[in-house]
């Protein structure tokens, strides 16, 4: 072997075992990455934590925002949408601009709006379950530290909220997770609402909240950019509720961790 040969030899070596430590290094950044992953039925429903959303983002956690439906049947008062495929183009385009506002990575699914409740037990049902399973690859895949997604409430007690908090809790203690440990209720608190239909609706009380998140005025900034992307859905009016509940809330969103038990019992009662 010529010196050329043994040099060429040796610069090759080099390269590869630079290569192999670059390779185990991103893996162990990637292994050690904070990762978040918030999950809601509609463009748009994100609104609810879009604050924290960016927050997080900017201080480095890796977020991920799964929508579940494609908003077909998101017609309203304001705007003269068409419920359909027309209506699904436009939320698709309208998502994709909030999750760029928000820094987030977009995961949006592609069910109907109310999960084909409307064409009973064999269209419903089938419908639900693949949405479930695709949630459980997409959290294996990701494998968040921590889930965000509807309580019992739903928010508002849509049957789309709700039916995709409960697909989410039915994932998420279906089995141990090796990395996925947490998942959370975002939710408002009984005392913030001033009907007292909607607090039996949809409050929960403060004492069960026991996790509060405080945003700053750059994360309201682009959570508001995001939320007006949502022009098919969003009036000025809601804009300003939004506002005025940032101010409401003290710049804080209220979640309720998901505990699981700590001891075995034999007892309903102790």
């Amino acid at each position: 072997m010529t010196n050329l040969q043994s040099n060429l030899l040796k610069t090759l070596c080099f390269l590869c075992a630079m290569a192999l430590s670059i390779r185990e290094i991103t893996a162990q950044n990637n292994e050690n990455e904070r990762v978040l992953m918030a999950i809601f039925a509609h463009p748009d429903d994100e609104m609810t934590v879009a604050p924290i959303l960016a927050k997080y983002v900017d201080e480095g956690v890796k977020v991920y925002l799964v929508i579940c439906t494609d908003g077909r049947y998101g017609t309203n008062d304001f705007t003269d949408h068409e419920a359909g495929e027309g209506l699904v183009a436009i939320r698709k385009e309208e998502m994709k601009c909030a999750a760029e506002k928000l820094g987030v990575s977009l995961i949006h699914l592609d069910y109907h709006d109310q999960l084909r409740a409307g064409e009973g037990y064999d269209g419903h049902v089938p419908h639900a379950r693949k949405m479930t399973l695709e949630l459980e690859e997409i959290i294996s895949e990701k494998k968040p530290d921590a889930l965000i997604t509807w309580g019992p409430d739903g928010g508002s007690t849509h049957m789309d909220h709700r039916l995709v908090g409960a697909s989410v809790t039915q994932v998420f203690v279906s089995k141990l997770w090796e990395k996925t440990k947490k998942l959370y209720y975002v939710g408002t608190p009984s005392h913030l609402m001033e009907d007292e239909e909607r607090k039996k609706l949809a409050g929960v009380d403060a004492t069960l909240m026991n996790r509060r998140i405080k945003y700053g005025e750059i994360d309201i900034k682009k959570a508001m950019e995001s939320l007006q992307c949502h022009t098919s859905q969003v009036s000025p009016e809601m804009v300003e509720w939004r506002q005025a509940y940032n101010q409401k809330s003290n710049n804080t969103i209220y979640f309720r961790e998901f505990v699981g038990p700590s001891e075995i019992a034999e007892t309903l009662f102790d």
